[in-house]
């Protein structure tokens, strides 16, 4: 296997991929996965369309249907970036988002609201609950990956934001 030596301190094998060099900082992609993404919603259509765009992004994609799934998954995963679906059945996304923020565990764990309102009571709502953000449905592949990085700046480390279990 041919390996070379590239600018940015990277090696390439023969198929083109950058792999980093001993000691080498870890580029964008590589950090990327290591970030974990929860993305709720009981639409399987929106789940697949995030999970796609996350995954070619880099992230780690987990999903759950609805909030009490995403609740275990919470608990068990500890993502470091939530998305949560407003209307849902069974638990809202209001109260799981609210039950995610009264965590001493998890409070600090970033929640993006999800729906297709976008009125200023229901982005207000989101924030009473403890929501960072608020992105619209159906949303580009763009606004979505803006929203992961206003709140997952690539160099952040993730075991800042959430208590060891």
């Amino acid at each position: 296997m041919r390996v070379a030596q590239t600018e940015e301190n990277q090696r390439v094998n023969a198929a083109g991929v950058s792999i980093a060099a001993p000691g080498a900082p870890i580029p964008d992609t590589q950090a990327r996965a290591r970030r974990k993404v929860l993305v709720i919603d009981d639409s399987s259509t929106i789940r697949r369309t995030a999970e796609i765009f996350l995954a070619q992004a880099g992230y780690q994609v987990m999903l759950a249907e609805d909030g009490f799934e995403a609740l275990a998954k919470v608990g068990e995963l500890h993502p470091d970036l939530v998305f949560c679906d407003i209307l849902m059945p069974r638990l809202d996304g209001y109260q799981t988002c609210s039950l995610i923020k009264k965590s001493p565990r998890f409070h600090a764990i970033p929640v993006i609201m999800l729906s297709s309102r976008d009125g200023v009571f229901d982005r207000s709502r989101g924030r009473l609950v403890g929501a960072h953000d608020h992105l619209a449905k159906p949303f580009t592949r763009e606004a979505l990956l803006q929203a992961v990085q206003a709140c997952l700046p690539v160099h952040a480390d993730a075991a800042e934001r959430a208590l060891p279990a």
